[in-house]
Order: structure tokens, then sequence, then C-alpha cells
């Protein structure tokens, strides 16, 4: 009689360590509820870290009035460039106008707009702003620089002008080769001096082979190569000016 008490006292107790059907039924549906919550949010997250060519459209109508829905003007520019954290000047714009191919500056048509973002995969301000880096390293391919430098002449000089005025260029070559070009200051302060009142593009191009080039002290520069003759004056200038300021210091 003992034992069959204790045997009936054991299987009371695994009984009642067992969960009964409502307690099972209960814990089912919450963790069915759980997962369809998590699965729920990451969805949502997915879909915003998604490119949405809708939001990338209903952005680029936050820069445009109704008189012109379909460009982004200069208004729109400056509030574009404060939603992103970008000076209109920064090198960055003129990067982001080249990969969409805008072909007037100051201006972004919805075409344009859709293109460039699209490819770079941004329609939102926050996403922009994580591309930036991105858009300013792509400078230091050499062949994607000389693309961007060659770009920046068309888009930049007046559209029903075949040549770039110099006050447009010296700023463009500031943007663009000011920190890396040791000659620029000097270049710039030639054309100043100069005859010239604009540039053509075979003499805009030749500038950045010379800078690339072209040794400071001008000593590998051949007067008889096949540079433009802006590009000998301006040696020529600069080698004066050299002179003459060598025999200030030694008068």
């Amino acid at each position: 009689m003992p034992r069959g008490r204790r045997r009936i006292n054991h299987d009371m107790g695994e009984d009642e360590r067992q969960p009964s059907k409502r307690q099972r039924n209960n814990y089912s549906s919450a963790t069915m509820n759980t997962t369809t919550t998590q699965n729920t949010s990451r969805r949502h997250i997915k879909a915003e870290d998604t490119f949405s060519h809708k939001r990338c459209l209903a952005w680029f109508r936050e820069y445009t009035n109704p008189d012109e829905p379909d460009t982004l003007g200069p208004d729109g520019m400056e509030k574009f460039c404060e939603d992103i954290g970008v000076e209109p000047e920064n090198v960055v714009m003129l990067v982001l106008a080249y990969k969409m191919g805008a072909t007037q500056m100051g201006f972004f048509s919805q075409y344009e707009w859709l293109k460039g973002l699209t490819e770079l995969e941004c329609d939102s301000a926050a996403k922009m702003q994580l591309k930036l880096d991105y858009l300013k390293n792509i400078l230091n391919d050499p062949n994607v620089f000389k693309s961007i430098y060659r770009y920046a002449y068309d888009f930049a000089k007046d559209s029903d002008q075949r040549s770039m005025d110099t006050a447009t260029a010296k700023a463009m070559l500031q943007l663009l080769l000011g920190k890396h070009w040791p000659l620029y200051t000097q270049f710039a302060q030639f054309l100043d001096q100069s005859k010239y009142k604009v540039i053509n593009k075979d003499q805009w191009c030749n500038i950045l082979e010379f800078s690339r080039t072209i040794n400071i002290d001008l000593t590998n520069y051949d007067i008889d190569g096949a540079w433009p003759v802006m590009l000998d004056e301006f040696v020529e200038w600069l080698r004066q000016q050299r002179t003459c300021t060598s025999t200030t210091i030694l008068s």
C-alpha cells in the first residue's frame, strides 16, 4: 500500500507540471502574435530602405512650384542644399549634377532628378546625406575626374554661348583644381592680366592636362609642343614673373 500511494502521488505531480490545453493554446497564440509583429516590422524597415520611385518624385516636388512643376530652379536648389547639408558651391553638387546629366547650372529637370537619384537609390534627404562621401570620393578616380572636368565646361557656360567667360572659368577651376594644382593661383592672375575674355573647350581641356603633366618649375614644358597659345603665353608670363621676383630679391 505505501508503494501504491507513492506511485499515485508521483503521477499526480507529473500531471500538475504538464500545461493545460488552454495554456498551450494561449502560448501558441502569443508566439504567433509576436512573430507577426516582428515580420511586419521587418517589412516596414525593408520598405523604407528600398528605393521608391514614387517617394523620389514626391521629394522632387518639395522643391518645385506649381508654375513649373517639372523644373527645380535656383530657389528650390538652395532649399535642397540646405536639406542635405551642402553648400551650393561644394564640388559634390557638381558631381551630383554630372550623375543626373544636368544641362544647366542651378536647375534640375524632373527627368534629370529621377535619372540620377534612381542610380544612387536616393529618395530622401537622409539617404542623400549617406551618399555625399561616395560622390566626393569618385573624384579620386583620374578617369572619372577627367569626365567630370570636361562635363563642367558645358554645364557651367551660358547655353547660348560657345565659350566660357573667364570669370566662370576661374570659379570652376578653383572648384576642380584649386586644391590640387599648385599653379592655379598664378594662372588665375594671368587670366586677370591677359587679353582673354573667354576660354574655349580645347583650351579648357588642355589646362587639365597641363596641370597634370607640367612641373611647377616648368622645366618639362615644350614651347614647340601642341599646347594652345594661351598656355604658351602663361608659361612665358610666369617665367617673367619669377625672373622679376628673383631680381628684386637679389637687389
